[in-house]
């Protein structure tokens, strides 16, 4: 019964592809031949939040690496496609390089406050590490990519996965996995330090539940940088010098502690770039991004 299931679930997947690649709006960025495993519901419920989306490579031959996406959106707006229209050449070169993209959504702030960004975003890795042969991924070979908000959960996932932190995963659904890079864009990564740390109604603010400043414990336990060790993979970091919804700083102070600790690391901060934008996608930055890649996949 259990080889029937999981053919039929195979085939009930591989139905649904052509359906699915009419409604998603970025199938277009991928190379010609790149096949869509979309709305995916990586917790076996009935929420909207908690969908994703695998774009397999042309033509792979057996299990390939995954990276996975993260979305930004001030933890409280966007979707699984965000940030890709901007990064149009990054998303191209991912897949023809032979990875697997996987493009997540998770819970908004206004939906539920942390932890359950987090808990989400490792619950759709965990089924994506269950579901490996399904969908042909090399799990071992796995890094994460996010923008902003998703730079912080992205960062967030890869500094604690090392640590026993059961509130951070949803009950019953943790798997093990381990991330081979982080590739963190403008991510939030000291919570404390943003102007608006004593407003309720700030984005991080209502990440918490409760203005940073009025509940540090919670931004503690919600700040990338408290949990990093020497244990950590792999971190590049990227910021745009004119950054004015994430300050650069907040990349640098990562980096700094990544490398107090011994992690390896860069940050590059990109000459008048502002929070987000085509800029993040030009040749300088992204052969730097591919390359941290196949350093560290292959």
């Amino acid at each position: 019964m259990t080889v029937l299931r999981n053919t039929l679930l195979t085939l009930f997947l591989m139905a649904s592809v052509l359906g699915q690649s009419q409604t998603n709006r970025v199938l277009g960025l991928f190379p010609e031949g790149t096949r869509l495993f979309g709305n995916i519901n990586y917790n076996n419920d009935t929420l909207q939040k908690h969908l994703l989306d695998i774009y397999v490579p042309p033509k792979a031959g057996g299990k390939v690496p995954l990276v996975v996406w993260v979305h930004g959106g001030g933890w409280l707006s966007n979707d699984k496609y965000a940030d890709m229209g901007y990064m149009k050449k990054t998303v191209a070169e991912i897949v023809a390089s032979g990875y697997a993209l996987a493009s997540i959504d998770y819970r908004f702030s206004t939906q539920a406050v942390f932890p359950a960004q987090i808990q989400d975003c490792n619950r759709a890795v965990s089924f994506l590490c269950e579901q490996a042969d399904t969908y042909g991924l090399d799990v071992g070979r796995m890094a994460v990519i996010g923008f902003s908000a998703g730079g912080h959960l992205a960062s967030l996932m890869g500094l604690s996965n090392n640590d026993n932190l059961p509130s951070f995963y949803l009950p019953g659904a943790q798997k093990p996995f381990a991330f081979k890079a982080v590739v963190d864009f403008y991510g939030p990564a000291e919570l404390i330090l943003f102007p608006g740390a004593d407003n309720p109604e700030s984005p991080e603010g209502l990440l918490l539940g409760a203005a940073p400043l009025e509940r540090p414990d919670l931004a503690r336990a919600a700040s990338p940088v408290n949990y990093v060790d020497e244990n950590d993979p792999p971190f590049l970091i990227v910021h745009g010098e004119k950054d004015d919804l994430v300050a650069p700083r907040q990349s640098q102070l990562l980096g700094a502690w990544l490398t107090t600790a011994g992690v390896e690391n860069e940050v590059i901060i990109v000459p008048g770039a502002p929070h987000f934008g085509e800029v993040f996608d030009t040749d300088a930055v992204r052969l730097r991004v591919m390359a941290f890649l196949k350093r560290h996949l292959e």
